[in-house]
């Protein structure tokens, strides 16, 4: 049954009438009779020249510090590209401190409770200036491509929901018997809508700069129509990558987006 709905999802209907007795009866040496595969050792593949020259290049990355990658027997490979090869032109020049190694220790110790499922107590400051304790669950961590900064989400605390892990001067996990209990939460969506002119290539740097996000381009007379789903929490965010794009890109919604843009050019 199992060789049935593979043949089915994967190759033509007249196939079932090849492929199956061809594995059946062991043409086909892919499996044995009793349908476990021949191979006494798993496959391995060598890596190419061109793989390893992008594993050094991404070795260069600051932020690889971050993760604990091990990138051994790369010693004599060239890098693809540096990162002098390139020049990221909007993005803010006060990112995170990937070199300071105390800020890489908070950052693995944030990573290692979000694997194990631990709470965390964690000190930092404030907008204020004021240096605020708190204890939380580490929910995921996201990056700002714009700020350069990687941010905590958090939950089981009211006071912090998403902090700069910058900000954050200590960390531990917590080792107490009071836990924190994650609650299931459903993730707020919203969606705008960009009317986006054919001048400056804005519709190929636009899609190219929003590759990571769900969304659908639709061609007009002279524009396109190009809807975006993103998470509210990145709301902030969201108004300064649509700002970069000046007056090449119109937002048409949502009211409350739209909303946002005003304040921003504003102020």
């Amino acid at each position: 049954k199992s060789l049935n709905k593979i043949v089915e999802e994967n190759a033509f209907g007249e196939s079932m009438f090849s492929i199956i007795p061809s594995l059946k009866s062991e043409k086909w040496q892919l499996v044995n009779s009793d349908f476990k595969t021949p191979l006494k050792h798993i496959p391995t593949m060598p890596l190419t020249l061109m793989q390893k020259q992008w594993l050094k290049a991404i070795s260069l990355d600051p932020r690889i510090k971050l993760f604990d990658v091990n990138f051994e027997g790369l010693d004599d490979v060239e890098p693809l590209f540096t990162p002098d090869d390139y020049y990221i032109y909007d993005k803010y020049g006060d990112g995170d401190p990937y070199e300071d190694e105390k800020y890489v220790e908070r950052f693995k110790t944030i990573i290692s409770a979000m694997r194990n499922k631990q709470n965390l107590k964690i000190e930092m400051v404030n907008r204020k200036g004021n240096t605020v304790y708190s204890r939380c669950i580490p929910e995921r961590i996201e990056y700002s491509e714009k700020d350069d900064k990687f941010r905590l989400v958090t939950s089981g605390c009211r006071f912090i929901k998403t902090v700069n892990i910058a900000k954050i001067t200590k960390c531990r996990i917590y080792t107490g018997e009071t836990i924190l209990e994650a609650e299931p939460s459903e993730d707020d969506y919203e969606t705008i809508t960009l009317k986006v002119s054919e001048e400056r290539n804005t519709l190929e740097r636009s899609l190219m700069h929003f590759a990571h996000f769900e969304k659908r381009a639709e061609k007009l007379d002279d524009h396109y129509l190009l809807h975006i789903k993103f998470q509210r929490d990145d709301e902030p965010e969201m108004v300064i990558r649509v700002l970069s794009f000046g007056p090449t890109i119109e937002v048409l919604g949502s009211e409350g987006f739209k909303q946002l843009i005003i304040n921003k050019l504003k102020s």
